[in-house]
């Protein structure tokens, strides 16, 4: 039986394939797409090798296509979904190459998130969205903040019109939206039953129906406001509307994988604390008490942004994945210290990150010179002053981990073309 959880190279995004069935029936769910380049480079050749595997174990002939069973994609951010539309664009082309039998897609659309028509939303307000004729500039000039909040909150608005496309490549192709959940919103909610994925135990940890109320109501109000003022919403209006720390949140799918014993947790961009408590509403998380899974993938890329050492002491993992390539400052080197503090060096787990640690350190620092800039470039003084110039001793993930061999010894990176499976029961032909 297999269940394994194979990392890919997604530059600043997530790009990953669960692994699970039996060697004679091979399945496999595709989790995000990365940004734009991740399907050429990366998951478009895994994918190629995967289907050549399967035809030499004689599962599949040469003109059948390669069965996908889920393809998730966990929120609307760029660097998820824009791998999975290249990978849709190749498939409605219906070309020579490489072919898919995709089953369904799991994905909750913004759209849907703030529509008030579906019934797990019922707020008694029209139909209509203030996202009604965005398009993909619509926020290329606003001015982001000095919060992470902030810049996640454009990053899902902006990409709106790509979940839009995402939703029609789909219909166009036969995936089924949301199969295993009637079609309707992926959500959790107090004493919600695990749905069973080909033999994968698979519960539901966030988003929250009680939060997408919570998102719902505010959106009807202020699409009360806006109608009441007669004036179409401006970018900047509506970036201010939906700056709220439970934006990227909300548009997140939370996923608690088990299969044979073993279990993993997938987290997409979620903030730490809402994970907790999705986990604790789905009855796999004690109040007070600790859940141990066999693989983590760390929210947000390792970004220490609304993340906390009580996150990693409230869930242990035997493995951690860090997905990013030092872009957005990610993964932050005080995630990493969160994670020593809580776990220290004696316990048995491993660090896998997708990029080798001086790469990641020069992403991290251009970065933080791109914004510095902008720091210093604002009308308006950020809270704390402009940050300083970039210190490798301080910010850099280098020294931490040449501060920190024992920590240094559990870290092992994604090999650039190499498949970098974490085989939790039998080994994967690959």
């Amino acid at each position: 039986m297999y269940f394994s959880l194979d990392v890919l190279r997604a530059r600043q995004g997530d790009c990953l394939m669960l692994h699970y069935g039996t060697e004679d029936r091979p399945r496999v769910m595709l989790i995000d797409g990365g940004p734009a380049t991740v399907y050429a480079q990366s998951l478009e050749p895994r994918l190629q090798k995967l289907r050549a595997a399967r035809e030499r174990a004689g599962l599949l002939d040469t003109a059948d296509p390669l069965p996908v069973d889920v393809v998730l994609v966990s929120h609307i951010d760029d660097d998820h979904i824009r791998g999975i539309l290249d990978l849709t664009h190749e498939q409605r082309r219906r070309a020579a190459g490489l072919r898919l039998a995709v089953t369904s897609l799991w994905h909750n659309s913004f759209d849907d998130l703030l529509s008030t028509k579906p019934d797990e939303l019922t707020s008694g307000f029209g139909t209509a969205s203030i996202l009604a004729g965005a398009d993909a500039n619509l926020f290329a000039g606003v001015e982001v903040g000095d919060s992470e909040e902030e810049a996640a909150a454009q990053a899902v608005l902006a990409s709106v019109p790509q979940g839009r496309t995402l939703r029609d490549d789909a219909a166009d192709l036969g995936w089924k939206p949301n199969h295993k959940f009637k079609g309707k919103l992926i959500l959790t909610a107090p004493e919600v039953a695990p749905v069973d994925l080909n033999g994968v135990s698979i519960t539901v940890a966030g988003p929250m129906q009680k939060e997408l109320q919570a998102l719902q109501d505010l959106h009807d109000q202020w699409l009360r406001r806006r109608k009441s003022e007669g004036t179409r919403p401006t970018a900047s209006a509506m970036l201010a509307a939906f700056v709220d720390k439970s934006v990227p949140n909300l548009s997140s799918i939370v996923l608690l994988a088990e299969c044979g014993g073993k279990t993993m947790l997938l987290t997409g961009d979620a903030r730490g604390d809402k994970i907790i408590e999705g986990l604790e509403m789905g009855g796999k998380l004690a109040e007070g008490e600790t859940l141990h899974v066999d693989i983590l993938k760390v929210p947000h890329h390792g970004s220490d942004n609304n993340m906390e050492t009580s996150f990693f002491e409230r869930v242990t993992a035997d493995h951690y994945v860090f997905s990013g390539n030092g872009d957005h400052g990610n993964p932050e080197r005080a995630t990493l210290q969160m994670l020593l503090d809580a776990r220290g060096v004696d316990d048995d787990y491993t660090i896998h990150l997708t990029y080798p640690v001086e790469e990641i350190d020069a992403g991290r620092e251009a970065d933080w010179t791109k914004q510095q800039a902008k720091e210093a470039n604002r009308a308006k003084p950020p809270k704390g002053g402009v940050r300083p110039d970039w210190s490798a001793e301080e910010q850099g993930l280098v020294a931490f981990f040449a501060d920190n061999p024992e920590l240094a010894a559990k870290v092992k990176i994604v090999a650039d073309g190499k498949p970098h499976l974490i085989d939790l029961l039998d080994k994967v032909v690959v």
